[in-house]
């Protein structure tokens, strides 16, 4: 599967599209509405950054006791029930007179159960393709969000400004009612990927599985801890440029676009399989942030963090990696398992980024986050590329896992966690 086209005959990527594209417009508009409201509230970039990306630190709580769902929940279901907590939560959070503590407690268990829905979500995109046409469609879907990033954040910018912030988050509710309703309706019925029930020391058995393989330890750091500290760099955003925070998250969406568009649809198989190219766009996402220790100019920010953002593209790259490297009974326990590290890290890094602004300045902040992430990634790199090509495109995480028992490195390939 190499085409747009043969990807949307596929009858069920649509709605699967659709939804979560409303999903991600109603995250959007309410990480905007939210970040501001407690600024005006606060005054303090703290708290800021820890509103719009706080809500990512209790990914590392339910990838801790709740992942085991993603394989054991039917998709559907799961993807509905989300959906309509996600709006009764917003709804709540739009209520006069809520404590700021309020609102990080209800975002806190937000994200909690978000640690659930990227692995329900990505794992039932692998039901829905076959294994090659994975990279295709996750990068559609990835493009498809950085549209609505583009849109969703000028949007809610402008309903903060023209409306309320209460009213915006009352508009991000009603977005994840249709999210609900387009699952409901497009997609079908299907029985869980894995048997038993749901349960933390299922959560933990499988965590330890995936994570003591060091080739997919590698993957996963790579995927969480560069492009985490970047996303920490955007959390000062609203701080660093008050009237122009919209704009600076919508360039950001620009590139991220820009990236997966490049990296999904024209990056030839055997250039995507050499093991270079993530650390060279992960470092291309953290170089031009470090122009910030200078105080550049609103048009030169702007050209910064959108050249930058073409570097999460490394992304998919390393996803689809991580699904050569994945047992298939185990394909959304894995996917929960980056989206909750890669979020829970993003969560880290928003508050580590606004205590150092706190204490310094915002660009200072975003200068020390960007060089950590560079380091970070140089230091990965010697690892990612001692690894081997993805053989075919294939998903061969099963027989990886099986060789593993052979050599008495890693648990039985029979086990379903």
């Amino acid at each position: 599967m190499r085409t747009y086209q043969e990807l949307f005959r596929t009858t069920e990527f649509k709605p699967l599209l659709a939804s979560t594209a409303a999903h991600v417009a109603a995250q959007t508009v309410s990480r905007m509405a939210l970040g501001t409201l407690v600024y005006d509230a606060t005054g303090s970039p703290f708290l800021a950054a820890l509103s719009m990306f706080g809500p990512l630190l209790a990914q590392m709580i339910g990838a801790s006791v709740l992942l085991s769902a993603t394989d054991r929940l039917p998709p559907r279901a799961a993807t509905i029930g989300l959906a309509l907590f996600f709006a009764a939560a917003t709804t709540t959070l739009a209520l006069p007179g809520l404590s700021v503590g309020a609102i990080l407690a209800i975002l806190a268990v937000q994200g909690m159960l978000g640690s659930v829905g990227g692995g329900v979500r990505y794992g039932l995109l692998t039901e829905i393709l076959p294994a090659e046409g994975y990279l295709l469609g996750r990068s559609v879907l990835n493009m498809c969000a950085g549209s609505l990033q583009i849109c969703g954040y000028a949007a809610g910018a402008l309903l903060v400004n023209v409306l309320t912030p209460r009213d915006t988050l009352l508009t991000g509710a009603a977005l994840f009612v249709v999210a609900a309703t387009v699952a409901r309706i497009g997609l079908t019925r299907r029985p869980p990927r894995a048997q038993g029930r749901p349960s933390a020391r299922e959560t933990w058995r499988t965590n330890a599985r995936l994570w003591t393989d060091k080739p997919r330890r590698r993957v996963y750091l790579a995927l969480w801890v560069p492009n985490g500290l970047i996303v920490g760099c955007e959390s000062l955003f609203v701080s660093y440029a008050p009237r122009h925070a919209g704009l600076l998250f919508a360039f950001v969406a620009m590139g991220m676009l820009a990236g997966d568009t490049l990296t999904g649809r024209f990056l030839p198989r055997h250039r995507r399989d050499r093991s270079g190219a993530p650390p060279l766009l992960l470092l291309l996402l953290a170089a031009p942030y470090l122009i910030f220790v200078l105080h550049p100019a609103l048009p030169i920010a702007l050209a910064a963090v959108t050249v930058a953002s073409i570097g999460f593209s490394a992304n998919l790259l390393l996803q689809e990696r991580l699904m050569s490297l994945a047992p298939s009974e185990l394909r959304g326990h894995a996917l929960g398992l980056h989206s909750s590290g890669m979020f829970t890290m993003q969560g880290i890094a928003a508050a580590v980024a606004g205590g150092i602004a706190q204490l310094t300045s915002p660009a200072t902040a975003m200068t020390v986050m960007a060089a950590a992430s560079a380091a970070i990634t140089l230091a990965l790199t010697p690892g990612l590329r001692r690894m081997g090509p993805v053989a075919g495109g294939v998903l061969a995480g099963a027989d990886a896992d099986r060789e593993l028992t052979d050599t008495g490195k890693g648990l039985r390939s029979t086990d379903t966690a």
